[in-house]
């Protein structure tokens, strides 16, 4: 009775660092999905988009990036009826960016965009609803967006947020604009600007090419 206790215990013993280890992520994961999967996507946008959306962003950096108070490129004038289409309602979304996100910190070697990303789900929620749009995982169909993006120092605020279909060619604007800023060839306040009024007219301007 004793060996078969010891035994026992030996077992239970060995699978408690075995359950462990299969909780932790797999090397190169960057991302747990809602279902549990995991992603090793290298790109923020539509990250576990078939999957339920993120639940958590993994090997966030733990630095923390002081941000400044959030100012808006324009006023807020509506919070419902906002017009769904290929570019955010101004009226709603105006964008906005922190004040403490200059050239010399976004430029900065050591800065991710994960260090100042915050958009809870219920903000997203909300954000659909002004958009006359049912609160709801879209998957890849639909994101919710940052107008001024976080490479050029953009706002978590509902003001910086709208709606997005078809966001491949606006991301690629967006590595390209922070590639500008950073190389002094634009200043960052032109980028912030020429983003949120009309991304696909800027698209054109930078790359020669509609975006598609």
């Amino acid at each position: 009775m004793f060996v078969r206790f010891v035994l026992l215990l030996c077992l239970l013993t060995a699978l408690v660092p075995a359950a462990a280890g299969a909780s932790s992520p797999p090397p190169g994961a960057t991302a747990r999905c809602r279902d549990g999967t995991y992603s090793f996507s290298k790109h923020r946008s539509g990250t576990c988009s078939h999957h339920g959306g993120v639940a958590v962003w993994l090997g966030v950096s733990s630095a923390r990036v002081a941000v400044g108070r959030s100012i808006r490129l324009g006023p807020r004038t509506r919070t419902v009826g906002c017009r769904l289409g290929p570019l955010p309602d101004r009226r709603c979304s105006p964008g906005a960016y922190y004040s403490r996100l200059t050239r010399a910190v976004l430029c900065a070697r050591g800065f991710h965009t994960s260090d100042v990303r915050n958009v809870p789900q219920l903000e997203k929620f909300s954000v659909e609803r002004e958009y006359g749009l049912a609160p709801a995982y879209y998957g890849a169909t639909l994101e919710i967006d940052h107008i001024v993006p976080l490479e050029l120092g953009g706002s978590n605020a509902i003001a910086n947020l709208f709606p997005e279909r078809g966001y491949g060619a606006k991301d690629r604007l967006e590595d390209r604009l922070h590639q500008l800023v950073c190389a002094g060839r634009m200043t960052l306040a032109a980028a912030r600007v020429g983003i949120a009024r009309n991304w696909p007219v800027l698209y054109r301007q930078v790359f020669g090419v509609s975006p598609r």
